[in-house]
């Protein structure tokens, strides 16, 4: 805990920022020549200090080009005293977002790394293999240091696997969500080794699905190093993660312990095995991993997995046509019920999606998403009643209209016997895709099929009904107990996320589709007791008294969205950057210059809350695209224009920055097959972003930057991302355009925009006053920036 304290109280570490190149890293030098003094004679500990400048391209974010210069990586390496060939890396890094203290991400992870840099380097036994040490300076700069240490230090030849420590929470359990790829040995060391261990397999594929917009260097080490891990991260309160909030004081120190019994547990193993020297043998094959509440990991290859999912979906299907194919008169009769029930149960799943989605559209329309951000229980009282009533509905009717004087039982069967065929198809079809979550649906098959085939015989006792019910329950208990403890994970990481997916995804519709797919499989194997009890009139009614109460208070607005409460803050995220902007001609006139302060809201609700507070922002200053430019002309610091198309933009005087960019052309030359090159000079601040259009008829063929490959992003325009350390030299780098024939109006329009992250250009005195006016349960990050626009 005092490693992090001492390392937060630095401030924000900002890439570039004497915080981050100059405190951060004596501060951590100084600790580590102090833990180096201390250890003992079976090991040898080397630091060095890298300073890596590179480039390359990467598909996160709709594709963009990095660029970096000087940036920081502090290094140790710890090894037996003769030396070792092989080593395993623990990775975190010590920089942070702007304006925030970046307690949880990552310096929190930088202190575990400390701590179990000293207790290893006390250990009287020597270790087998090396441990790197890799405190980064640039991860937040969408992984730069990561990719210079992979590519550029001699160390990094001989390491065989990584452990990175992630945040995309503050504190809590640290989740394992991505492994390998393959190797499925390092799946095997974690639970071997992990005291409390906490994987899935699930969080593992829906990470990389891509679905939520968040990379770690993992994706690095992997792409660039060809190098397997274990990627991990707290996710508890997500809500202030790259906020002003994420602060050492509310990681709890059992957090901490936690996280570093864990990780220094798996180092030691993996520095200790003989699997590490030998990993390529190991190489090969899946792992379906995950705990069961937090006690003990279930890990086993996906081969094995695939058999087992095969086999139990069989058994299913043989049941399943047992059931319908006896007796063999009635062979036609019963493939009518079956399919009816079948049916049934597919018409109530879709009944009750097309219900919840209206539902989640109509509060998004009258302004009022978001209200249960920070009261979870809204969305389930709003969006879960609805979704049971529909399923509870549809079948009721089924039964009064279409199932007259069937008899109950017969019908209840008939019902689990269509939910376990749905099962069974899913656990066919999501093993047949290939993945591992399937052994979800291996749960909710075996258990209740192994269930029925005990209390079969119960069923035809008559005044059996409430041991036939305990004995129900009780085989279910296994598959229901998991799938709750897996959707609290699922809603602990999505619910924050919500707050920071961009102006263009309804957050009401995603969680609202999240609780009616949980709705549709909690009670998949209770629709049949619809059919069993008397009358659901009761419940019908609780369920829509509920949702009406809950539909009536959320439209008049008594659920406010986020909250500035000092002990649980869920505040709004908004960026505001006072903007300069010129736009030149070709013959290099300015044609245009406005500066204002632009702002982006992170949320579907924009500024609408914030209007009360802030009257002149409003829907009357939404910011126009201008068609000409590259990215509507906008000082974007990532290419993710396509997940903020609504921003604003309030006219402000111009700014001045004490060291301004200077950009100049060096030279334009005539290669073969009619191709320009443009050569560039550029000087600026730490932070940088290059925009690239080339003009009808022409296109970008190659340049200095990357792989030498252009890569556009969404949209069709090319974004570089910019940024260096403490000195720099000027970035030179260059164009290489097809021309046609004819271009009057010019081949390419190229801008650039600064940004000043940090020291006295950051804030305009009118930025900073209006950020003042802003309400306590807004997180505004402010910063001042130019953009220059020209046409060659």
């Amino acid at each position: 805990r005092g490693y992090l304290d001492n390392i937060t109280a630095i401030g924000p570490r900002t890439v570039g920022s004497p915080e981050n190149e100059v405190l951060a890293v004596n501060y951590l030098l100084e600790q580590i020549r102090a833990i180096e003094r201390e250890s003992t004679d079976a090991h040898k500990l080397s630091v060095d200090i890298q300073r890596p400048t590179g480039s390359f391209s990467i598909d996160f974010l709709g594709g963009f080009t990095s660029y970096y210069a000087n940036i920081t990586n502090v290094i140790v390496k710890l090894e037996p005293q003769n030396g070792a060939e092989h080593a395993v890396l623990s990775n975190c890094h010590f920089d942070s977002v702007p304006n925030t203290p970046g307690a949880s991400d990552d310096a929190v992870s930088c202190a575990v790394m400390l701590e179990i840099l000293n207790t290893l380097s006390k250990s009287s036994e020597p270790l087998q293999h090396a441990v790197i040490f890799l405190f980064n300076g640039a991860e937040e700069n969408i992984l730069q240091a990561s990719h210079g240490f992979i590519t550029q230090h001699e160390w990094a030849k001989s390491i065989r696997a990584f452990i990175n420590l992630e945040a995309a929470g503050v504190g809590g359990k640290e989740l394992v969500f991505q492994t390998g790829p393959e190797n499925p040995w390092l799946v095997q060391a974690y639970v071997v080794a992990a005291q409390h261990p906490f994987a899935s397999v699930v969080a593992q594929e829906i990470f990389q699905s891509g679905i939520i917009p968040a990379d770690t260097d993992f994706r690095i080490y992997r792409d660039f190093g060809n190098v397997p891990g274990i990627d991990l991260a707290f996710i508890e309160n997500g809500y202030i993660y790259h906020t002003k909030y994420d602060t050492s004081d509310r990681i709890l120190t059992d957090s901490i312990q936690r996280a570093g019994d864990n990780i220094l547990a798996v180092l030691k193993y993996l520095a200790t095995s003989d699997k590490l020297a030998k990993s390529f043998e190991y190489r090969h094959g899946n792992v379906v991993f995950f705990d069961v509440l937090g006690l003990f990991v279930l890990a086993y290859p996906a081969r094995v997995g695939t058999i087992m999912n095969y086999i139990t979906a069989a058994i299913a299907f043989l049941y399943l046509s047992k059931r319908v194919l006896q007796p063999k008169t009635r062979v036609v009769h019963n493939l009518k019920k079956f399919f009816t029930a079948f049916g049934l149960t597919l018409l109530s799943w879709v009944c009750a999606l097309v219900a919840v989605l209206i539902v989640a559209a109509f509060v998004s329309l009258i302004g009022r998403s978001l209200s249960w951000y920070t009261h979870f229980y809204v969305s389930v009282f709003l969006y879960g009643t609805v979704a049971a009533a529909k399923l509870i509905l549809v079948h009721t009717l089924a039964k009064k209209l279409f199932y007259k004087n069937m008899n109950e039982q017969y019908l209840g069967d008939i019902f689990f016997d269509a939910s376990l065929m749905i099962w069974s198809i899913a656990l066919a079809g999501i093993t047949q895709i290939g993945l591992c979550s399937a052994f979800i649906c291996t749960l909710w098959v075996a258990f209740p099929l192994l269930t029925k085939l005990m209390i079969h015989k119960e069923f035809s006792q008559k005044g059996a009904t409430m041991k036939f019910v305990m004995m129900y329950m009780l085989g279910m208990f296994v598959p229901y107990l998991y799938m709750m403890y897996l959707s609290w994970t699922v809603f602990e990481m999505f619910t924050p996320i919500m707050g920071r997916s961009g102006s263009e995804i309804l957050p009401d519709v995603v969680l609202a589709g999240f609780i009616v797919v949980i709705t549709m499989i909690l009670s998949s194997y209770f629709i049949n007791f619809i059919y069993l009890v008397k009358s659901t009139k009761t419940t019908l009614i609780t369920l829509t008294t509920v949702f009406v109460v809950t539909l009536i208070l959320v439209c008049s607005g008594i659920f406010f969205p986020y909250s500035s409460d000092a002990a649980n803050p869920k505040p709004k995220r908004v960026f505001l950057q006072h903007t300069c902007r010129r736009f030149h001609d070709l013959d290099g006139n300015v044609v245009k210059i406005d500066s204002g302060i632009w702002i982006n809201g992170f949320d579907y609700n924009g500024v609408a809350h914030i209007t009360p507070h802030v009257p002149e922002i409003n829907d009357s200053i939404r910011t126009p695209c201008e068609e000409q430019a590259p990215f509507c002309g906008l000082p974007w610091i990532l290419p993710v224009h396509f997940m903020f198309r609504k921003n604003w933009y309030l006219p402000a005087p111009e700014i001045f920055p004490r060291s301004p960019i200077r950009f100049k052309v060096l030279s334009k030359e005539l290669m073969p097959w009619n191709n320009v090159r443009l050569s560039f000079e550029v000087s600026g601040p730490s932070h940088m972003s290059l925009y690239v259009r080339p003009h009808e008829g022409s296109s970008l063929s190659t340049w200095s930057l990357g792989d030498g490959t252009p890569v556009a992003s969404l949209g069709g325009d090319y974004f570089v991302f910019y940024s260096h350390g403490l000195q720099a030299a000027p970035w030179h780098f260059w164009v290489e355009l097809t021309a046609p024939e004819k271009h009057s109006d010019g081949i390419v329009s190229l801008a650039i925009a600064a940004h000043y992250f940090f020291g006295e250009d950051q804030k305009s005195p009118q930025l900073s006053a209006l950020l003042e006016r802003f309400p306590s349960w807004t997180f505004s990050s402010g910063w001042s920036c130019t953009y220059d626009l020209f046409v060659f």
